[in-house]
């Protein structure tokens, strides 16, 4: 059987690419692994939307936040920040 779900295309902007780069291989792996998840399921039980915009949603991996915007007319997902728990709302 064939599945008709169509996978997004993920997308890591320059800022996010450098902020994953300088983590710990473990976490950074930890992180790759969920952020290609997204590409079947870009708004599964682990994201949340943020409030005041239109299509930007948060995702908890571990203390990491990954923040990203999800374009579904062209099916994309934009990763555009990887920060620590603590300083990620500042």
């Amino acid at each position: 059987m064939e599945s008709t779900r169509k996978s997004y295309k993920i997308v890591i902007e320059r800022k996010a690419e450098k902020q994953l780069k300088s983590l710990s291989k473990n976490d950074y792996l930890k992180i790759r692994v969920a952020i290609d998840k997204l590409a079947e399921n870009p708004r599964g039980h682990n994201s949340i939307k943020l409030t005041d915009t239109e299509n930007e949603y948060r995702m908890r991996v571990g203390d990491f936040r990954v923040l990203y915007t999800i374009e579904d007319h062209v099916l994309h997902i934009y990763v555009f920040e990887v920060v620590n728990r603590k300083d990620a709302y500042r």
